[in-house]
């Protein structure tokens, strides 16, 4: 049954029909709108994800030429990305990276090579402890090494002394150490003196001299070869915070107070940044050890709160032994000599004289060649089985048979340990015992003079034997007892701070029947100690 439309129908449904094209107009606006904002935020993540990749490429490039970002340049940068990268970069980009890295490079035991930074005796300071009871009597040790007009320190004692003479002029400027009453030391057993005695470096640096790289503090005791002092410490780069010294030759020593202690009395060096951190914290840092001994503990506490360790140098030495110092300077580290110590407690190194003397003579031999004096050499005659050392500037020694270097190397323990003790164990470092067959016991030389040939450029050192008379041997073979002198020939040492160290090599180049001639020198290609 049809149904009759009318005129207002007609016009509802036109209504509703328009309105249902207008929502459905509005909808479809909704949803371009909706689908312009994903566009929109996906190409904001593809912009920011080539942004990302961009950033990453450069940064791994830029790590592979620069070590400011060597802790970010692992093995997670792909190689084919450093690859790519390195290959878009000129011939003169690349020469001028690895200029940089050139320079940039600071090698923790290497000078840096811009000579404005190279150390001179003219850039180290000494502060020397002293007292004013002993000054008198050890101020003989300063002279053999102090330089007037050359080195630059002063003597700190703990009260005025009287110059005796004009000699006394040429030592180093005397200084009253400043009072430490406000300082705690509660230690029964030693002595209030050590709180002054730490504060020589902090005392020496308030003094504001120009142009130091360098503190060395030792004792009126110590006696220094000042080349050798400076070839060590140009090893170091001195803008940077660094405690150079040695340890005791006493293991119980070492236990006791430290084995990353610099021992004050060997000497040790402090570098002019570490010396200024220190004299902004020492009273403060001693304070809080009112119970330590001595003043080299003192120090050490100190360099610990810093978090400076102790670069080792085994040419500073402490000599915590007593009696004869032959065994030790016979088979010396292949390293400079720097310093000696406790010259008063131990025998002359040179028999027959004094140990100012003594001293006096052994630098005969530091004035020749600094470099090379103590430094052993090791080399056989194989026709008659014999052995030959040669520390240079002191000391030779033939021994009947073959002994390798290995023992050779080792020091024969003449001294006695720190606690007056013939104990093996009780030192820091290898020994062996002085032979007690008599057809082993060495026939000791000890140097006698030395000279420098300018026209051969050759220093010729004697050697003549020691008056002690040798043991009757029963062994079927030949005998040194007939060799009265060894002249040895050598060049002067030159030590490279890049150079690895090597014990120098000697040769038998001739044999009298009272004198034997050795030449010492760098070994050549193949050359070894042994037979």
């Amino acid at each position: 049954m049809k149904m009759a439309i009318t005129r207002k129908d007609q016009k509802d449904l036109e209504k509703l029909a328009w309105e249902q094209m207008a929502v459905g107009s509005k909808n479809s606006s909704i949803g371009s709108r909706i689908r312009k904002l994903m566009a929109s935020f996906i190409a904001l993540i593809c912009i920011t994800y080539v942004m990302y990749s961009v950033n990453l490429l450069l940064s791994s490039y830029s790590c592979s030429h620069s070590l400011n970002c060597s802790m970010n340049c692992t093995q997670e940068s792909h190689p084919m990305v450093l690859l790519n990268a390195s290959i878009k970069v000129s011939n003169n980009s690349l020469k001028q990276s690895n200029n940089t890295i050139k320079k940039a490079v600071v090698f923790p035991n290497a000078i840096v090579s811009d000579r404005n930074t190279e150390t001179d005796l003219k850039h180290i300071v000494f502060g020397i402890a002293a007292s004013a009871i002993l000054w008198d009597r050890r101020k003989e040790y300063t002279k053999l090494w102090w330089r007037p007009k050359e080195t630059r320190g002063f003597v700190w004692l703990d009260e005025k002394v009287r110059l005796n003479n004009k000699a006394d002029l040429a030592l180093p400027p005397l200084r009253i150490s400043s009072n430490t009453s406000h300082l705690k030391y509660t230690n029964k057993q030693g002595h209030r003196s050590a709180l002054r005695i730490s504060r020589i470096i902090s005392e020496t640096f308030r003094l504001g001299l120009p142009d130091v790289h360098w503190f060395v503090m030792g004792d009126d005791d110590t006696v220094f070869v000042l080349d050798n002092l400076v070839t060590v410490l140009s090893k170091y780069d001195h803008r940077q915070m660094y405690y150079i010294g040695s340890l005791s030759e006493s293991h119980v020593q070492n236990i006791f107070f430290s084995y990353n202690m610099a021992y004050g009395g060997g000497g040790f060096a402090i570098s002019y940044p570490l010396a200024k951190a220190l004299e902004s914290m020492q009273d403060g840092c001693i304070q809080r050890y009112p119970g330590l001994f001595a003043s080299d503990d003192r120090i050490q506490a100190c360099m610990a709160e810093l978090g400076i360790p102790l670069t080792k140098e085994p040419g500073f030495h402490q000599f915590d032994i007593y009696g004869n110092l032959f065994g030790l300077l016979a088979a010396h580290p292949i390293t400079p000599l720097v310093s000696l110590h406790h010259l008063d407690i131990v025998e002359p190194i040179f028999p027959s004289r004094t140990r100012v003397q003594a001293l006096q003579h052994l630098f005969k031999a530091v004035k020749v060649d600094s470099a090379g004096t103590l430094q052993q050499s090791i080399c056989y005659d194989e026709k008659r089985e014999w052995s030959f050392t040669v520390s240079w500037g002191y000391a030779a020694q033939i021994f009947r048979g073959i002994f390798s270097p290995r023992e050779l190397e080792m020091p024969s323990r003449t001294f006695l340990n720190w606690y007056r003790r013939a104990d093996f164990t009780a030192y820091a470092f290898n020994t062996r015992p002085v032979t007690r067959h008599p057809c082993q016991k060495p026939f000791v030389f000890y140097m006698k003079n030395v000279k420098y040939d300018n026209s051969t450029k050759i220093t010729l050192s004697n050697y003549v034997r020691d008056g002690v008379k040798p043991p009757e041997c029963r062994w079927r073979m030949a005998s040194p007892e007939t060799i009265e002198r060894i002249r040895v020939f050598k060049k002067p040492q030159t030590v490279s701070i890049r150079q690895a160290p090597r014990r120098n090599c000697c040769r038998v180049i001739s044999s009298r029947q009272a004198s034997i001639d050795i030449e010492v020198g760098k070994c050549k290609e193949g050359e070894i100690s042994g037979l």
